[in-house]
């Protein structure tokens, strides 16, 4: 699975996507988040994939992230910044749900995620207007 979040400002409108693909399905999600700032975004993009495959019953699960941040907290199990702490403290708890579960840095040209996430940005600038 790829992850990705962005975000306006910090904080600004902000969305999540995420790309799961599983054999030669493929599955595209956007979420919009309201205002967060970036790195809130990349979280709980993470924490969506997590919640569906964890709903697939998925055995095996790659995460793939262009996010320092989000991957260095994994692997630490460690984050400093209070505001991120509830946030990495869901992820491993929902991680440890998969039998095998692996985290990887991928530069952000390869995240497949990243439209996912500019879509639910303008997702929630379009909800806004209404």
């Amino acid at each position: 699975m790829y992850t990705d979040g962005a975000s306006t400002g910090s904080p600004g409108w902000a969305g999540a996507g995420v790309f799961i693909k599983d054999g030669a399905i493929v599955d595209r999600y956007s979420f919009p988040l309201g205002v967060r700032d970036t790195h809130e975004a990349e979280f709980l993009a993470v924490i969506k994939a997590l919640e569906l495959l964890k709903e697939r019953q998925a055995a095996t699960v790659s995460l793939r992230s262009d996010s320092q941040t989000v991957v260095q907290a994994i692997e630490k199990e460690y984050i400093h910044k209070e505001l991120y702490k509830p946030l990495l403290q869901e992820i491993l708890s929902l991680s440890k749900e998969f039998p095998l579960f692996f985290v990887k840095w991928i530069p952000s040209k390869e995240n497949r995620a990243d439209g996912l996430a500019r879509k639910a940005v303008q997702q929630n600038k379009g909800a806004k207007k209404r």
